[in-house]
């Protein structure tokens, strides 16, 4: 992986293929390896750029809140690093969030949305009481307690057993003080509906028919506000879409980014 220094950290980041850039953003509390279906089968005809937020993989370690505007900012600074004026980012539900924060960063660097298995809403006061119980639970447990609490809703009861286990493993790879860093982050971000109905670009948004936590509805209610954006269903999958099912996301994804502009 390459890194550059960020405001604080070194943030680590996969640069593979060529062509049309797409930055994906991984979701909670994985790292950019929950990307490597589309890595392996896209990075053939685009130029996929998959950051590890600080705290997670191969970047450097968090400290304090890991608000979405800081993702945001990190991942402009890759973006700045190679040359990349704009790119189409993609991003999975907390991964969503840090997308949307970039509107707010810089709205011109978004030549398109890819949003999978995320929502634009702010947490509401219970929303935010269970985040603070989650830091608490993980600084007494670990991330045996993201482990306990979220794989059921992850991933689907069916789901391949190899990327069950992927999954479990990226998950307790991930330091227990980047996951409350991140978990406190999250419940400090701005509702984003603003922003995405002021959006003038090309969108598309994913979302796997099981997901409990950022269901079909809400992806629905996400396309509402894009005009001309199309939501996937993926038949079968849970919230990580991506890892799940992934012939037929990459199968979605390609047929979208085909579809645009080089840019760069």
């Amino acid at each position: 992986m390459k890194s550059v220094q960020g405001d604080g950290a070194r943030i680590a980041f996969h640069d593979q293929g060529s062509g049309l850039p797409v930055l994906l953003l991984h979701g909670f509390p994985l790292t950019s390896e929950s990307f490597r279906p589309q890595l392996d089968a896209l990075g053939t005809r685009f130029r996929l750029i998959a950051p590890d937020h600080r705290g997670f993989g191969q970047s450097g370690p968090a400290s304090g809140p890991t608000e979405m505007s800081r993702i945001a900012r990190d991942a402009l600074a890759v973006l700045d690093a190679l040359g990349i004026r704009r790119a189409v980012v993609g991003g999975v539900s907390m991964g969503g969030y840090a997308a949307m924060a970039m509107l707010r960063e810089d709205a011109g660097r978004v030549a398109g949305l890819l949003l999978v298995d995320t929502q634009p809403g702010a947490d509401d006061e219970a929303g935010k009481a269970r985040r603070a119980q989650t830091a608490r639970d993980i600084e007494a447990r670990g991330t045996q307690a993201l482990v306990d609490s979220m794989l059921g809703k992850l991933v689907a009861e069916d789901c391949d057993p190899a990327v069950r286990a992927g999954v479990e493993a990226m998950i307790r790879s991930s330091g227990p003080q980047g996951c409350i860093s991140a978990v406190q982050g999250m419940a400090m971000r701005p509702d984003s509906r603003d922003m995405l109905a002021r959006f003038a670009g090309p969108a598309l948004i994913v979302v796997g028919e099981k997901d409990p936590i950022t269901p079909p509805a809400k992806a629905r209610e996400m396309s509402a506000l894009i005009a001309g954006s199309k939501v996937v269903e993926i038949a079968g999958a849970a919230h990580l879409s991506n890892l799940e099912k992934p012939a037929e996301f990459n199968a979605a994804a390609e047929a979208f980014l085909s579809s645009l502009p080089a840019t760069g």
